[in-house]
């Protein structure tokens, strides 16, 4: 894999679970600002960054058999949205400029997406929020990180989520389980583990878009992955 230090312009994906913090819910400010913080420190040392965050933190899909998949994966996209307003505006807080792209109008709330107008601004330092999804059904937001990665030609994909890294089995079922330090795509759909979706592993697989899987909660570590400091998994496409 290309040195982290090296890269230039990265999707961050961000857990809306790890955002929420020890509510589970909603949205605990000091882990949003603290992600800002370190974020800005990325940004001020001259890389390009761009997020998705997923809506977990208020809707994780059809709640009974009652309740159409379309619509249940709608409100899913709105709750992305919300997530990216929000998150957006501590990023402004802490002295970022931020732009959110939906693939669907709302109003006046975010632009409409335009991969030209997210590049141009992601030359001039601002952080991109990609929210809404793709703006369609039966697709999550790993699919959508991973087309909007591949369309901004992003370096790589650093997933920020609630475990840190990748392993052979569930960690929380199984306390044997066994990190990788690195693994290629290819490794990952033998195996069925299950990092990213189907869809968005192909994507990833037939673009070369490599991934880096760290733990969210622990400290700077956004910061030391693009350092290379990290003890997440690096999920290599060579």
């Amino acid at each position: 894999m290309k040195n982290l230090k090296d890269l230039n312009r990265v999707l961050l994906k961000l857990s809306g679970e790890a955002l929420a913090g020890d509510k589970k819910t909603g949205f605990d400010e000091a882990t949003v600002l603290g992600v800002a913080a370190q974020v800005k420190q990325v940004v001020d040392s001259g890389v390009q960054v761009a997020i998705v965050i997923g809506g977990g933190n208020f809707w994780r899909g059809r709640t009974s058999e009652n309740m159409d998949r379309t619509k249940a994966d709608q409100i899913g996209m709105l709750a992305t949205v919300m997530n990216c307003i929000y998150v957006a505006d501590m990023f402004r807080s802490v002295g970022l400029k931020t732009r959110v792209y939906t693939p669907f109008a709302c109003g006046s709330f975010t632009r409409l997406f335009s991969r030209d107008d997210a590049v141009e601004e992601l030359n001039r330092g601002t952080v991109t929020f990609f929210a809404g999804g793709t703006g369609h059904p039966y697709f999550s937001t790993d699919t959508a990180t991973a087309l909007r990665a591949i369309e901004i030609e992003a370096d790589a994909i650093l997933l920020a989520k609630a475990i840190d890294g990748v392993y052979d089995s569930d960690p929380k079922i199984n306390p044997d389980a066994v990190k990788y330090d690195e693994i290629s795509l290819d490794e990952v759909l033998d195996k069925k583990l299950g990092v990213i979706d189907l869809t968005a592993t192909i994507m990833c697989l037939e673009n070369k878009m490599p991934l880096v899987i760290f733990g969210l909660n622990e400290e700077n570590s956004i910061v030391n992955t693009m350092n290379g400091e990290f003890h997440g998994t690096f999920v290599t496409v060579d």
